[in-house]
Order: structure tokens, then sequence, then C-alpha cells
């Protein structure tokens, strides 16, 4: 039945109160202000990508930094992107639609601003939290460093760690939340705002400077409380018929004084909270016995969230521990971490049978996590060839999966959407593109050797030595260098065959030869070509494997106004031919310096792409891994004599829960050994990692048997430096970093030096390494050139006070 209506002025607000009274959606169909209304499904999406299908956050956020466009040009382009994506849900049938899951930068640090936890450094002096405060927690700026940016679980998003301690004022400091509803609202939508629950957000937070280590993060959380209940306070008043807490730390390993704090914090927030439904939702892994008996017993909570993708034992829980009477299921059953079009059937199946244990009218359809984490829409897809196209599904499309769900469910399925899907999954499981038998074999052979090098490390670095000839704390580069406007416009018009192929490599050789330079004049040690032909270190070597295919705008936010677009990796992986020996060749040429070979690791490769999911990850690791073991050989043979092969995603794809952490380091570890097990002792192997916290595998890191790791250190407040104060002995090259490139402060030459000396108070002079925290590719030269000459200054300071010492 289609009902219309006519409104008059207060169209918008009147549609929302008939959604409220009927649970119908309510469409704007023209400026006329008639509305249609159908019928709700159950179901929902727990968040949304940000940037826009083409990165229009991206490049607002970047102009208004460059102070290009002022903030009112941002917020229209926030605001537009908000609306866009409200109408498309509505549009699509869900009935449960977020909000308040928009960020200028992160939700994490949304909060920080809501809670007005803002670390005295950026001298705020209360009020509504701008742009200026909140940009500089993320970003830092010319005076103060930024927040600590870490890894969101073990996703490659990464968010600002809050700064807590027993002097930290929390007050209600930013009303994004309310707004954000208020402006669905004005637009006749009606949404479930979100917010990241408290005892998630002080889980995730770090004692502050000064704070002594050990810090109960946890006794601030009657702190935190009040403001929380006037956030609630407002969107009651605002008309708010659902909240939605996202808690994503029950799904990892906790102890009882932990859970307790969930029930305490919301047996305070219960009076609150009355006459609102409450959402509890959790994902990224399943929910431990415990976790799950605390959350189905917390006072006021309506509603509990499950991610059944990862979280298979999760619905075994739900059958067999029992599900409490009355509450609604929301079930996790569409996959928001990859893109491979969901099987409908299968799906289908497990909620049917979830029906018989929570009721036909308590079960609602939902995605595993936000869907920020896989690319926006498969319509703004060019590349794909159309038979890949059809395995596929991104946001906007899995949106319209969970409605099909929803409506299948309510007896109302559409036999045509089914069947198209069903006849894609069966040509995906049987196309020859996916399978490879010599490819399969070979990794089969993997088996029953741990592929290591001959030699021991220390012998290693001896033979390096003697052919190097490095001086102390020899200075280097993680990799890329600014990545120009100008360097951006010759790959795009090579890739569009407006240039010839002569004219790129003219082109890339020119840009090659000036990093070559630069580094020359800053007197840097071992040396790197900049990386100007990548587009991204990922999305580079797949492009020249098979197995791989590539998107034109499948782009995801990694932090920021950084994004990066995953390769798809959904066939049997080789390669072809060499990958980067040209540049790397041409690259060494131009100097008598050693220059680095840049690699991308196989468990990096595998973490930064949206990976097949029907083999187990393990083994698409280690056929990546026998492809990049020919390119370390073919760059060995060209006389390249130092190689990095980074691994910058090693510890994000550690499992959330211990007992399985084993098995994934096992492999991942195994994966990185197994392509340069062959080479040469004189070859010096580096790896490189960043924005994780890497104390507790810094075991595994040690068994990966490179020569020189070089790891992020200085915008993690030099946490690294804790493991060794702790008596771990690491024999290889380190080169923990000494300034935060994803920063545009520059830090003094007294500022790095006293970060050496720290690390010289815990690493022998002989391994220690002097380099950035990571590659260059985000900064400007202006910001470049004075933060490497600071840091080679600080490194021959340093050498000259040790010289002096002896």
């Amino acid at each position: 039945m289609v009902v219309l209506l006519r409104s008059g002025s207060g169209g918008g607000q009147f549609c929302a109160e008939i959604q409220a009274i009927l649970s119908f959606d309510a469409i704007c169909i023209g400026c006329s202000l008639w509305w249609r209304l159908f019928p709700k499904m159950a179901s929902h999406i727990v968040g949304y990508p940000r940037m826009g299908p083409k990165r229009e956050l991206k490049f607002a956020l970047e102009s208004f930094w460059d102070g290009k466009s002022a903030a009112e040009d941002l917020e229209k382009v926030a605001t537009d992107l908000r609306a866009s994506i409200w109408k498309q849900m509505a549009d699509a049938g869900i009935k449960y639609i977020p909000s308040n899951t928009f960020s200028y930068y992160d939700q994490v640090l949304d909060t920080t601003a809501m809670l007005g936890a803002v670390p005295e450094r950026y001298s705020w002096t209360g009020g509504e939290i701008g742009f200026d405060t909140y940009f500089s927690m993320a970003r830092g700026n010319a005076t103060v460093p930024a927040m600590e940016m870490t890894k969101w679980f073990d996703t490659n998003y990464h968010f600002i760690v809050p700064e807590l301690g027993p002097n930290t004022k929390f007050s209600y400091s930013s009303h994004k939340a309310v707004n954000e509803y208020k402006e669905a609202k004005a637009l006749g939508v009606d949404t479930v705002p979100v917010l990241v629950g408290p005892v998630s957000y002080l889980l995730l937070s770090k004692p502050a400077k000064g704070v002594e280590k050990g810090f109960p993060l946890l006794s601030l959380l009657s702190s935190t409380l009040p403001v929380y209940k006037e956030v609630i306070a407002e969107l009651k008043a605002a008309g708010a018929l659902w909240i939605q807490f996202d808690e994503p730390t029950l799904v990892l390993d906790l102890d009882s004084h932990q859970l307790a704090a969930f029930s305490a914090a919301y047996t305070e927030l219960e009076s609150a909270l009355s006459g609102l439904n409450v959402l509890i939702e959790t994902y990224f892994a399943d929910i431990p016995a415990e976790s799950y008996k605390t959350l189905t017993s917390l006072s006021g909570v309506t509603a509990y969230g499950f991610d059944l993708v990862r979280g298979t034992q999760t619905l075994e829980l739900v059958k067999s521990a029992g599900f409490p009477a009355g509450k609604y299921l929301f079930a996790g059953v569409v996959d928001g971490r990859n893109i491979w079009a969901d099987d409908l059937a299968t799906s289908l199946s497990t909620l049917q049978s979830l029906e018989a244990v929570v009721g036909k009218d308590k079960l609602v359809v939902s995605t595993s996590c936000s869907l920020m984490h896989t690319a926006v829409d498969l319509v703004n897809e060019t590349k794909l060839d159309s038979e890949i196209k059809s395995w596929l599904a991104f946001a906007a499309q899995k949106v319209v999966e969970v409605n099909a769900l929803a409506k299948a469910l309510a007896g109302q399925k559409d036999e045509a959407y089914f069947a198209a899907n069903a006849a894609a999954q069966a040509s995906r499981r049987s196309s020859p593109r996916v399978t490879n038998e010599e490819v399969q074999k070979a990794a089969a052979a993997l088996k029953g050797s741990d592929h290591r090098r001959a030699t021991n490390v220390s012998a290693r670095l001896d033979a390096q030595q003697k052919k190097l000839n490095l001086p102390v704390l020899p200075t280097t580069t993680i990799g890329s260098f600014p990545q120009t406007v100008e360097l951006r416009r010759v790959r795009r018009e090579y890739k569009a065959k407006k240039i010839s192929e002569e004219e790129y490599v003219t082109a890339i050789k020119e840009e090659i030869n000036k990093v070559v330079k630069l580094q020359e004049e800053l007197d840097i040690d071992v040396l790197v070509h900049g990386e100007p032909e990548r587009n991204d270190m990922v999305e580079y070597f797949g492009e020249q494997l098979s197995g791989f295919a590539f998107t034109a705008n499948g782009w995801v936010q990694s932090y920021g106004s950084r994004c990066v677009k995953p390769p798809i990796i959904y066939g049997d992986v080789s390669r072809p031919n060499p990958m980067t020996v040209f540049w790397s060749k041409t690259a060494q040429s131009m100097t008598s310096r050693p220059m680095k070979g840049m690699l991308t690791g196989p468990v990096t490769i595998l973490n930064w792409s949206f990976v097949r999911n029907d083999q187990p990850r393990f083994e698409t690791c280690y056929q990546i891994a026998l492809a990049i073991k020919k390119e370390v050989e073919d760059l060995e043979a060209a006389g390249i004599q130092v190689i990095q092969i980074d691994e910058a995603a090693l510890r994000e794809g550690l499992p959330l829960r211990k007992a399985e952490h084993a098995f994934y380091l096992d492999w991942a570890v195994h994966s990185f050994r197994i392509t340069n097990c062959e080479i040469q002792d004189t070859t010096q192997i580096h790896t490189h990692m960043c924005y994780s916290n890497f104390n507790d595998i810094i075991h595994s890191i040690i068994n990966m048997d490179a020569d020189v790791i070089t790891i992020e250190n200085s915008r993690s407040d030099e946490k690294l430096l804790s493991v060794f104060r702790e008596g771990v002995k690491y024999g290889a090259g380190i080169g923990p970093g000494v300034y935060d490139i994803h920063s545009p402060r520059i830090p003094s030459t007294e500022e790095i030096a006293d970060r050496i000396n720290k690390m010289l108070a815990v690493l022998d002079t002989n391994i220690l390494w002097v380099n950035p925290d990571c590659g260059l590719k985000t900064r400007k030269y202006t910001e470049v050139k004075p933060a490497l000459t600071n840091m080679v200054s600080a490194a021959k300071l340093i050498r000259t006070q040790l010289a002096s010492a002896k």
C-alpha cells in the first residue's frame, strides 16, 4: 500500500513524527512536499563511509588545512555528504539508520571532544571545541605534537588515542551527536544516534604523559558518565527513540574488573536512558561467553548487536546460552569489512535459525560492523570487468543486501534478486580465473621447513658492515618521498595514455634523481629512490601480480583524510615479471651510496587488500610470499645490497583473542622469512612497521630474523622503548622512529638528539639506526627538508659525543 500525504512548511518534522508513530519510512518525492510512506523492514546499518563516493571530504579537508578554503566550505561539503548518506539508506528501506558516524577525522577523537578531554598542551580554555583544537589534537601544530594514532582493533583504520589521567576534567564540549541527529530529522529521517560507549572509550585510552603507567583508566568512569547523561538528555529532548552505544572491546579478553565496569556504567545510565531503546553494538570477533553473559544482563538495554561474520561462534553461543526474552538481536550477517557479495541464501538460513531463538519480531538484519571499512559504491567502478563486478558488493550494495534479507525474512523475498545473487556465487566458485594449480602446488610444498637464513644475524651484520662501511648511527628514511601535484599528474596522464611510456620514464627518472641528490646533500647514509612511480605501497605490487583486480574509486579511509584503494585478491597469486628491479637499478646508478630496494611484504599486502574468502588467509599469504621471494632474488642479482621488505601491517592482522595469536604469528612470520631465505649474508634485509602496539609481539618480530627493523616510535611517546627497558635483548639492527611524519610540525635537532639518547639508554650503539617514523609521501618538501636536516644533524651530534666519550 502507498499512502500519499500533503504536508505544509514543516514537512520534515511532520514526516519524522509519522515515521515514529507508524514505523514507516518517509521519503520526499519533490519540492511540492508530497511524501510516500513505505512499510519498514527490520534492517540496520552499523555505520557508513564518510569520505564520499569521490573522496569529497578528503579534498575539502586538505583544502581547509592548506588555507585554501574556509571552515564554512568544509562544513558545507560535510553537510551535503551526511544528507546524501541518510537519504540513500532511507530510499533503500533501512529502518534503523545511524547518525553521528560521520567524522571530520575520527570517531574516538569526536568522543574526546564530546567529553572535553583535551590534553593540556593544546591550551584549550573551555567552551565548544572548534576546528583549531580538534585538528591540533589530530595532526599537531607548529608548537605541539599530535596525539598518538594507532590501529582500530585489527583493521587498517587508525584512531586517535585519548590521553587521560587523574587530573582530566570532563565537560560536555562538543554537541556534534545531537546536532547531527537534529540535522537528519530536519530532512525527514529519524536516525539512531551512535556514541562510542563509555567503557570502550576508557579501555582504548592511555595514561597521559607524566601519569603513572599503571594508572587505572576505568577509575575515571564515574567522571565521564555525567557528560554521557547530558548528551542522552539532549537526544531525548530532540525526539530520539533509539541510541546505539558501540562497545567493541566486549569482544576482547576482559577480566572480571573490566566486565564489572560495563555493568556499573549502564546501571548508572539506566535512569537517563529511560524511555529510549538502547542498542549495544559489538563487532570484529566472537564475543566471549563471560562477556555475553555480562552484556545480556545489562540494565536498561533493549538490543544487542553481534558480528556473525567474524564471530561464527557467537551464533552458537546465542543458541546454546539462550537470549533474553523480549530483547532485540541485531544480527550482523552482511560483511562490513570485505567487498564480496553476500551469499544471501546462506545468510537467510542463518537468520531463520535465529528466529526460533529470539522471536520473529525481535530479529533485525544488520551489517557485521560499520561499512566504513569497505569501498563506497560499486556503481562508480569502470575498471572492473563484468564477471568480477558481479561477485562484489560495496557499501551502497550492502545496504541493499541488508534490506533484501530483511524483506525475505518478513515473507517478501525478491526472487529475481536472490536468483541473480545465487548465479554470481556459482560463477565465482567455478571460474577458471580463480585457480592456478602450479601456484597451489608451490605453496603446499612450503610445509615442513621454517625457511630461515643459514647464518645468524650477528654474523650477517658483520659481513654486511664490511661491504657497506656505514658510520655509527646510520641514517636512512623509510621509503617514500613527497608525492607532488606534478608527480601525480604525470602518473595520471600516463595511465590515461596522454603521454608516452618514454615521456613517463623520463619524468620518473628526473624525480628519482632529484630525490637522490637531495639525500646526498643532506648526507643521509642509506638512500631510497622515493617511490615516485608508485600510487600506493600495496596497489603498486598488486597491479603486477596475477590474481588481483583493481578499482577506480574503491577508496577506504585509513586515517584523517588519508585514503587507500585496497586491491581485490580474487584468485591464486603469482609474479609474471620483475616489478621493481628497473627502478632500483636506475636509482643505484645515480649514487655510490647504498640504495634500498623497496618492497611490500606478503603479510602487509594480504592485510591491506580485500582478500578472497574461499580459502584460508594463510594459504593466500604463502602464495604472495613466493612471489615476493622471486623479486628479492632478482634485486640481489641486479646488485642491490640493501632490500627493505615492509611489514607495516603485521601487527594489524593479529587476532583480537589471545588464544588465536600463536597460529597467526606462526604463519605470518614464516611468510616473511620465505621472502628472503635464500639470499647471501652480505645482502642486508630491512623491514618496517608502524602505528600499532608492538610490545606484546616483540619476540615474533625478533623471530622474523630481519637484519634491520625500522619501527614507529615517536608518535606513541616512545612506547616501544619500554620493552627494551624491561630486559628484552635485540641483536639485529633497529631504528625506532625519531619524529612523527603524520604531523606538519618540524622537530628541532635538540629534540631528535634527545630521542636518540633515550634509545641509546636501552639499545647498543652498534645496532641503532636513525630514521623517521614512517614514509614521507603525505608531507611537503618544505616540511621534509628541514626535518631531515635536523635528523642528520642530531645523528652527527650524537656521533661526535660518543667519539669524545671514548
